[in-house]
């Protein structure tokens, strides 16, 4: 990979998720792939990332806007920061009660690539604001 090829693939990936097509989403990962979940757990596993990508999508309705994709000059390496447009659609464990809130949330993603695909995403934002915006 260098580094047009990997900006590439993450734009791939995000255009996958925009468009809620999760097989081509899921098929842009490795078997073995990292997910460091925002102040969560770590998963491992695309069977781990395809459950937690189930109860996103049943929870919450995103769209990504305003997307910036920089990788290593090796293709190694990537990061994303963009705003996330999102509706709440179905309370989620620990969280607000969901009645359909609008939200619009900065955050930003790490990237791992590995033979050309995503071996590792860690993703960041800020839950505070987050909770905030769903609560008022």
């Amino acid at each position: 990979m260098n580094q047009q090829n990997t900006v590439t693939l993450i734009e791939h990936y995000y255009t996958a998720f925009n468009n809620a097509d999760m097989d081509a989403f899921l098929n842009l990962l490795t078997d073995d792939v990292i997910h460091d979940i925002n102040q969560g757990k770590r998963d491992v596993g695309k069977d781990a990332f395809t459950q937690f990508m189930a109860c996103m999508n049943s929870n919450y309705k995103e769209q990504l806007i305003d997307m910036v994709i920089m990788a290593s000059a090796d293709g190694k390496k990537a990061a994303a920061e963009f705003v996330v447009l999102g509706e709440y659609l179905k309370t989620d464990d620990g969280l607000p009660e969901a009645q359909g809130q609008k939200y619009s949330l900065p955050a930003g993603a790490f990237f791992d690539i590995r033979d050309g695909k995503v071996a590792r995403i860690t993703n960041y934002y800020n839950l505070q604001d987050w909770i905030v915006q769903v609560s008022a």
